[in-house]
């Protein structure tokens, strides 16, 4: 089950944040819906706690099937920025492009995510 903090959004106010997020006209708050919407859907399609997926400052969501870790900092980590996060969450940017940019950083097993993505 998803937290309450990472629920998928109303898909109406998902699309009218990326529609001002495109163009250039987005605020904070309408990057930070995206992000966590997009979290969440992950979440959703690759349930488990193998990989923590963190877009600071907005949220962190732990996923994808595997060993659990229960302390300290998990085996395997993604980082990345909002922006990027939301470019390969719709497939405006695949994960092999993001990851060959620089703009995400993975560590560990399990942190492949292109077969999850685009998320919508």
């Amino acid at each position: 089950m998803v937290p309450a903090r990472l629920r998928p959004a109303d898909p109406a106010a998902v699309q009218g944040a990326l529609t001002r997020v495109r163009a250039g006209e987005g605020e904070r708050a309408e990057l930070k819906l995206l992000v966590k919407h997009y979290l969440a859907v992950l979440e959703t399609r690759a349930p488990g706690k193998a990989v923590e997926v963190r877009v600071p400052p907005y949220a962190a969501v732990q996923c994808v099937a595997g060993v659990r870790h229960t302390r300290g900092t998990p085996p395997a980590v993604i980082e990345t920025d909002a922006a990027t996060w939301v470019a390969v969450a719709t497939g405006e940017l695949t994960w092999a492009e993001a990851l060959d940019l620089g703009r995400v950083r993975a560590s560990g097993e399990r942190t492949d995510l292109s077969a999850y993505l685009p998320l919508g």
